[in-house]
């Protein structure tokens, strides 16, 4: 099973400190804790230890815990906390389409990572879903980016955390 303790790092290290960039679609964020999402708080004085219980209450339970390998939780919780749980669930379903012949069932694309899209996450070759999502990921960026273009500046950005 996978641990949040050893997730947490990555996400604190990607996620940074405050920051509030008027061009940032995300707005004021403080470790990646939005102002939006989060209207009650006040974000700047979010501390990290703060910032890590939310995470834990609101991003890795229930399910995180549930996929057998870290590297691919780790993974899915980081898109999750970049892009939204449904997006990042979104993107893990379509990596895992690539494994048809593995799976019993065809994933349904929905954003919900449920029982068969748990299941098919922790019985297919874990390296190479691995890759496929941190693939997705990038596309991902990518086509924000066509549809958004003032979005540029933070691709270089976008595109190192899809491929860590």
């Amino acid at each position: 099973m996978a641990s949040f303790d050893k997730a947490i790092p990555t996400i604190l290290k990607h996620e940074g400190g405050y920051v509030n960039d008027p061009k940032d679609p995300g707005g004021e964020t403080n470790f990646g804790i939005s102002k939006r999402q989060y209207p009650h708080l006040d974000i700047k004085a979010l501390t990290e230890d703060g910032v890590v219980i939310i995470y834990h209450r609101d991003y890795w339970l229930p399910i995180y815990d549930a996929l057998y390998n870290q590297a691919l939780a780790t993974k899915v919780f980081d898109l999750a906390v970049n892009m939204g749980h449904k997006a990042a669930h979104r993107l893990l379903q379509k990596s895992l389409r690539k494994f048809k012949s593995d799976l019993e069932e065809r994933i349904k694309i929905d954003g919900i990572l449920g029982p068969k899209t748990l299941q098919a996450t922790n019985i297919v070759a874990q390296t190479l879903l691995l890759r496929e999502l941190r693939i997705q990921a990038a596309v991902y960026y990518v086509n924000l980016i066509v549809r958004k273009p003032g979005l540029v500046r933070f691709a270089y950005n976008w595109m190192r955390r899809a491929q860590s």
